[in-house]
């Protein structure tokens, strides 16, 4: 193996390649059309998503962050309301919270999983609690269960964040289809990514789909007719078929993904090195290979010697961003987020990676 080998940290390139005529064929369809927003693209893609998902209603909308900020706003959430978030995520989730006036609690993960520690959440519970919000980081699935048995007692809500989690099951299900609404990014470094920014909300619940799809398109449940203070978010046409060309091959992205995944697993056994860890109960996507090293950026450096692209999820945690610094926290207060953001590492992780990219990874990371 040639340490001059060089890998990517992500390229969409291998998918693309075998795409380009779905795709082309995509964009002609919407362009002879001459129809571009709210059309027979986005309606075919919202019926196969929810499909896919096994939820009853799928709302496309412009991105994964106005995914999640609709969803609250559908369930009320809003001025004087505490929604509980993971301490270690993409600060995304928080913003959802911070742009409908409420205040987003912190619960630390599980260091294992990076997941929200479910055992956590219910000391984090006061009077101004109206939802849980988990988020399955990396594609690894949360443990459900127990924080909907939570969320049931207390009567809360659950806005799942699957922004990296397109197609992860927890117990067989898929992960979307648990809580009373569910937040996707179609980003396009995503398992299923559009070719620009896009998003959907999930649910099983009519009127919640009714008052996203509302508002998303600046409040109005028909032309000219206002019934919310609404936002413009809507999932373009081009979009639209571009993700229904990408879903039918999602099945297969993942498990070459999985496969990837077991490969590392199996290959790397550098002692310095923590290797994830995977809930019994679920079936990842692995959206992000992360590891965890204390000598994180001497291995990121090494890794960028051998020519292996790494990239650090996420460095800086969300309670020591400056934008919520009015929140009154520091250092300290949420030591697992802080540890898993000075020891994170991600590893290359992308669709058609070559058995030779694989195991110039695992020869990097081994000879640490």
């Amino acid at each position: 193996m040639s340490d001059a080998m060089k890998v990517p940290f992500v390229t969409f390139k291998p998918l693309e390649k075998e795409l380009d005529k779905p795709l082309r064929d995509a964009f002609e369809r919407v362009y002879q059309r001459s129809w571009y927003i709210e059309g027979e693209e986005d309606k075919a893609f919202e019926a196969a998503f929810a499909r896919y998902c096994g939820a009853s209603f799928c709302v496309g909308v412009g991105n994964g962050l106005d995914a999640l900020m609709l969803a609250l706003k559908a369930l009320g959430v809003g001025p004087g309301d505490e929604v509980i978030v993971p301490s270690d995520t993409y600060i995304a989730t928080a913003l959802a919270v911070t742009y409908v006036g409420a205040r987003p609690v912190f619960v630390e993960p599980d260091i294992r999983t990076f997941n929200i520690d479910p055992g956590k959440i219910e000391s984090a519970i006061t009077n101004k609690t109206k939802a849980i919000m988990p988020v399955h980081l990396y594609g690894q699935p949360c443990d459900m269960d127990p924080i909907m048995a939570i969320a049931r007692a207390r009567g809360l809500y659950v806005i799942e964040d699957c922004a990296q989690a397109h197609g992860a099951l927890y117990k067989g299900k898929a992960v979307g289809a648990f809580g009373d609404a569910a937040g996707f990014s179609f980003y396009p470094g995503k398992n299923l990514g559009a070719l620009g920014d896009a998003g959907a909300v999930l649910t099983d619940d009519p009127a919640i789909a009714d008052m996203v799809r509302a508002l998303g398109n600046y409040g109005s449940d028909y032309k000219y007719h206002h019934i919310y203070k609404g936002n413009n978010s809507r999932l373009d046409e081009l979009q639209a078929a571009f993700l229904s060309a990408k879903l039918v091959c999602l099945d297969r992205v993942n498990e070459n993904r999985r496969q990837t995944a077991r490969k590392y697993l199996e290959g790397m056994k550098n002692p310095q090195v923590i290797l994830p860890w995977v809930h019994p109960d679920t079936v990842p996507v692995w959206h992000v290979f992360g590891v965890r090293c204390a000598a994180r950026d001497a291995l990121e450096k090494h890794l960028n010697g051998r020519g292996i692209g790494t990239n650090k999820h996420y460095p800086i945690p969300m309670h020591l961003q400056e934008c919520y610094l009015d929140l009154g926290f520091a250092r300290g207060d949420f030591p697992v987020a802080e540890e898993i953001s000075e020891t994170e590492l991600s590893l290359p992780m992308y669709y058609g990676m070559t058995d030779r990219e694989i195991e110039a990874v695992i020869d990097a990371v081994n000879s640490f």
